[in-house]
């Protein structure tokens, strides 16, 4: 049973964050929060969620929102511990690799089943993986990220991924053993198992409500009823409803769960304003809510609330797309970029306590970080010379944002955009301001169709591998960034693909110095994002992944 690649120090101080983190939330303020306080069990929470759900079957998400309420109904093979990076057992109790990386065998806990009484055994387990494998039709695998990025191709590459597929056969050797073949070997696992995409679904829901439908008209996609009304797991909770004209989630106890909640029911409530939210949580409307302003944490614990740091974890980033202006092919003009943004003021006047400055796209508590760089600190004159260098002192730049959203790594998009967008004026460039929803096109049109210049993103890693990261980013040709780096991308490859360990690290290390030379991007912070809740809620912990899970959570 392998574990994460943290140095002992950091994981050690991952640990003990969880043990700080662990904390007695407890939400009942008086009004509504009341009415469903339980006595320390049973009960009614309510979360106030940033932002609308994409849909419920993680197999085609990759965006946090979707992810918080997926990962209550749905288990993994292979879970991070609570508050930590380090690898624990789901519904698999023990893993094995063979010497060559190319085969895992997976031993399943006994007994389980899904929400809809079906096994959860190793004939669904091997379901689930030839589900991905073999998906049809370009708008589905354009939306399974996740897979593309990990797996790399599928049996017949049509959307996005084109390469060859890592994936190779699923054996199901008995009820509790499932065995996975790969072609070859991929230093993400066993890591990336964890992954919420990958999570093992009922393959008798799927069947029956069309899971594998999606469709594309123009710009927008439309998922199936198994997608929207009927996602079916094994996780704590289970799915009952969508609201959106009220913008409620409501989940309830899956009392087939190995691990079952202690709470009744869940309810997420989209409140895509933060001071909203804030005013929700002190009217009591809300037990919680995430990524409240860093202004505010003193408010908020003077008002008895609990503010919850987590460790930074994630990257924001500036995104440069090559494909469109083309003066952005020209490395000075992204040079001048970076070195045109004043970081260290935004970090400083926009982010928590604890937030850095990002030199690279890796965050310095993952294997594979390094300081030996090259640099790009704020300097006026350089952006300015580097841009007439370039023939592009009169550029305009298309710079697409996000609206009706917080993220982790950016608690709020238009004050990043603005702070941002100032600064690149100061050398002379005008910005022509493109403001989207966020699950209302912004990340469609960024990352599918890339219509952008520049844009505002970032990543909350997903397991300890430097490869989450610059692999998911830039490890293949995407609309996102439009450029095409054989040498780039050949080198994560490598990367990837070499032995766990120092060897590994190394290898990362390596490719870090390519991508700040080549700049595909600007990395702009390491952010501390937190989440509150009120004093009422306890068992929850918060996790530097963002993986918190509500079935240890009580409302007394």
């Amino acid at each position: 049973m392998q574990q994460l690649r943290l140095t002992r120090t950091r994981r050690v101080a991952l640990i003990g964050l969880a043990g700080a983190l662990a904390v007695s939330l407890s939400a009942c303020a008086e009004s509504k929060r009341e009415e469903g306080a339980g006595g320390g069990s049973g009960g009614t929470m309510i979360f106030g969620a940033a932002g609308n759900p994409k849909l419920f079957d993680p197999a085609f998400n990759d965006e946090g929102e979707t992810f918080r309420i997926t990962r209550q109904i749905f288990d993994t093979l292979i879970q991070n511990k609570p508050g930590t990076a380090d690898l624990e057992p789901s519904l698999a109790e023990k893993w094995e690799p063979s010497n060559d990386g190319k085969t895992w065998t997976f031993t399943l806990k006994s007994g389980v089943k899904f929400s809809d009484g079906t096994p959860m055994d190793a004939t669904a387990v091997c379901f689930n993986f030839d589900r991905w494998y073999n998906m049809k039709g370009a708008a589905a695998q354009s939306q399974m990220i996740y897979y593309g990025d990990v797996f790399e191709g599928f049996a017949k590459n049509e959307g996005d991924a084109g390469g060859q597929p890592v994936y190779k056969s699923c054996e199901a050797k008995d009820p509790t053993t499932a065995v996975l073949n790969l072609n070859k070997a991929k230093g993400a696992f066993p890591a990336a198992f964890t992954l919420p995409s990958f999570a093992i679904q009922s393959p008798a829901a799927i069947k029956q409500y069309n899971g594998d439908t999606v469709t594309q008209s123009g710009d927008s996609f439309t998922y199936s009823e198994y997608a929207n009304k009927h996602p079916v797991g094994t996780g704590p909770f289970k799915f009952e409803s969508w609201d959106q004209a009220k913008g409620e989630i409501t989940l309830v106890r899956n009392d087939s769960s190995p691990t079952p909640a202690k709470l009744d029911k869940l309810i997420f409530k989209v409140i895509p304003d933060e001071n909203a939210r804030k005013q929700a949580l002190k009217a009591g409307d809300i037990h919680g809510y995430d990524y409240p302003n860093p202004a505010d944490y003193g408010l908020l614990r003077n008002d008895g609330e609990q503010v919850l740091i987590r460790p930074s974890f994630n990257v924001l980033y500036l995104g440069i797309n090559q494909s469109g202006n083309p003066k952005l092919k020209d490395v000075r003009v992204r040079q001048a970029l970076a070195y045109g943004i004043n970081r260290e003021q935004f970090v400083k006047s926009k982010l928590a306590e604890g937030s850095e400055v990002a030199t690279e796209f890796v965050p310095k508590v993952i294997s594979g970080y390094t300081d030996d760089v090259t640099k790009y600190p704020y300097d006026v004159d350089k952006a300015k010379q580097l841009l007439q260098e370039a023939g592009a002192q009169n550029l305009t730049l298309k710079f697409y944002y996000p609206t009706e959203v917080s993220r982790p790594y950016m608690p709020n998009p238009a004050d990043t955009f603005t702070a941002i967008s100032e600064d690149l004026k100061k050398i002379g460039i005008t910005i022509e301001a493109h403001a989207e929803p966020w699950n209302g096109g912004y990340k469609d049109d960024v990352q599918k169709f890339g219509k952008q210049d520049l844009h505002l993103l970032g990543w909350t890693g997903d397991y300890n591998d430097a490869g989450n990261f610059v692999g998911t980013f830039f490890g293949r040709e995407k609309k996102e960034f439009g450029f095409n780096n054989p040498e780039l991308f050949q080198a994560l490859a490598a990367a990837d693909a070499s032995p766990a360990g120092d060897a590994h690290a190394k290898a990362y290390q390596e490719v870090n110095k390519k991508i700040m030379d080549f700049l595909p991007a600007v990395p702009i912070a390491y952010p501390t994002p937190a989440i509150v809740v009120g004093p009422k809620v306890k068992g929850l912990v918060a996790s530097p992944l963002t993986d918190e899970r509500f079935n240890t959570v009580t409302v007394s």
